[in-house]
């Protein structure tokens, strides 16, 4: 919805032979294609084996196209958004500033950390009210993660930090328009902040694994 675009092929048409992926992936004028995933399909609240195969078989040819596949999960650590992210190379934490955000993030951090042995993660935080907030939350973050989590896993659980995006009334101007903060704003400090956090994200992970998927 917010980049205004009306796909007639989506996931649940590929995963479903009903298409092809050649069909459903759109191009964006910005410079980039995106795969929809369609929304309310009652289907994929939980993924049977079948459709983890395909799921995860896609994701392997889209790969062969693109320097990067960004996978885009739902918040929260259901079935379908654990076994999307065991299919990335990298994993991206983005939380805001609020309490409930926070304690989620906390949670999805564990779980991967347990279930996925997962040796490091990405931190992005959304929304922040103040110039080096991002930094805060994280080392406290950090903190909690090195007493409560690091001691079951036996190694170090590094949380980087790949930037953050201030609170901007320019963003919600772009959803209303159905547009990219990024082109509409270019000189906006969110947009800057975006582009900053994208170069850090790329330097990071993107050199050393380009055409694996992140999440």
């Amino acid at each position: 919805m917010v980049l205004n675009l009306q796909p007639q092929v989506t996931l649940h048409e590929v995963l479903t032979g009903q298409g092809t992926l050649a069909q459903a992936l759109v191009a964006v004028p910005a410079g980039f294609h995106v795969l929809l995933a369609g929304s309310g399909l009652v289907e994929y609240s939980r993924l049977t084996p079948e459709l983890q195969q395909r799921l995860a078989g896609l994701i392997r040819e889209a790969a062969q196209h693109f320097d990067v596949v960004l996978l885009d999960t739902g918040a929260g650590i259901s079935d379908v958004v654990l076994y999307t992210l065991s299919l990335a190379d990298e994993v991206l934490v983005v939380a805001t500033p609020e309490p409930t955000s926070l304690t989620d993030a906390y949670a999805t951090i564990k779980v991967l950390a347990a279930l996925q042995q997962r040796r490091r993660l990405g931190l992005l935080l959304n929304q922040a009210t103040r110039p080096g907030e991002g930094l805060t939350i994280a080392k406290q973050l950090q903190t909690v993660v090195d007493r409560y989590v690091v001691p079951t896993l036996g190694h170090a659980l590094p949380l980087r930090v790949m930037g953050e995006l201030p609170m901007d009334a320019n963003v919600r101007e772009a959803v209303r328009r159905r547009a990219l903060v990024s082109r509409l704003w270019p000189g906006a400090e969110v947009s800057r902040a975006l582009v900053a956090a994208a170069d850090r994200m790329w330097t990071q992970w993107g050199a050393a694994g380009a055409n694996g998927p992140s999440a």
